[in-house]
């Protein structure tokens, strides 16, 4: 039994794909006063919703999940709204449980927050060396001020906030709308498209040199949990799984798992995104035993086997 059992615990987006299985670990620890906001009842975004909603909870624990997200193209057709949506909410969140003398405030962030050219493994000591990638920069500065804003209020006001760093998440339940999903959803999503209408081909964004780290959304979930039980520092903390994958190889694991042997093509005139991407995560495992436990390819067998399952049900736009 956690001793977060006995609390009562606000989790902003805990509707959503990370969100649901952050409930389910909270569930296995005996957690019972578990609220889950919904943003047609609280909109994060308005400073008076935030504070309605802490009144009406009352919470001890605040896990923040709620964000504005999605993979490159819809940062590239949304830099100002994911900047603006991502930054309110981050900086009201806090502030109000700051003055709601909330016990503790878990902030997630983004690996987007990192230097374009960040030295593989990320370490966090790196996080402040440069300039995020530019198509995922406004997003990414946004989400890093909750860390400014954490440490600020941590020495000013003695406030118990931490902050995660997750890398890319994947895993059943994910998004699957191409207008915001991320790579491996999309990737899954257009090569059963493919298949379904007998098409030899697939085009792919990029070059597929760029390389990526991904991190099933239940080990994810884990991670975060942990760290709201064991960890009250002002540092960062990296989420990951610890190795990096090209996007030509991942996609040829994805051709492989769902059984499709038609042609890839690259089309380079859409970016690649950050060259490479791979986080240093002895912190974690350090500071409260975090270590992810899903193989990729077994994780993928079973994002593709829920996909395949659920796909009708799946609410995508074409």
């Amino acid at each position: 039994m956690s001793w977060l059992a006995n609390k009562r615990i606000l989790i902003t987006g805990a509707a959503g794909f990370l969100g649901k299985h952050v409930v389910k670990k909270l569930e296995d620890r005996g957690c019972i006063e578990i609220f889950i906001p919904r943003s047609k009842d609280y909109n994060l975004i308005d400073i008076e919703a935030v504070k309605r909603l802490y009144r009406d909870v009352k919470p001890d624990i605040v896990i923040h999940l709620a964000a504005k997200v999605g993979g490159i193209g819809a940062n590239l057709r949304n830099p100002g709204l994911f900047f603006y949506e991502n930054l309110m909410m981050g900086i009201q969140v806090m502030e109000q449980a700051r003055l709601f003398g909330i016990e503790k405030l878990v902030a997630i962030g983004t690996i987007c927050a990192y230097p374009k050219f960040t030295p593989v493994p990320f370490k966090e000591e790196d996080l402040w060396n440069g300039y995020p990638e530019e198509t995922n920069a406004p997003y990414g500065l946004a989400k890093k001020m909750l860390l400014v804003q954490s440490q600020a209020y941590r020495q000013q006001y003695g406030f118990n906030s931490i902050y995660l760093l997750p890398v890319n998440l994947y895993g059943p339940g994910d998004n699957f709308n191409p207008e915001y999903s991320h790579v491996i959803p999309a990737l899954i999503k257009k090569v059963f498209d493919a298949k379904e209408k007998g098409e030899k081909r697939i085009v792919v964004w990029g070059t597929g040199n760029a390389t990526r780290e991904f991190l099933y959304a239940e080990d994810a979930a884990e991670g975060i949990v942990l760290a709201t039980e064991q960890y009250s520092k002002p540092d960062p903390i990296n989420l990951g799984a610890g190795f990096e994958i090209s996007i030509k190889n991942l996609v040829g694991l994805i051709c492989e798992l769902t059984g499709f042997y038609g042609a890839i093509e690259w089309d380079t005139t859409k970016p690649d995104g950050q060259p490479r991407r791979c986080l240093d995560t002895n912190r974690a495992k350090r500071e409260f035993g975090f270590e992810a436990k899903t193989d990729l390819r077994e994780g993928l067998r079973e994002t593709i086997a829920w996909y395949s399952a659920n796909m009708s049900k799946v609410l995508v736009k074409t």
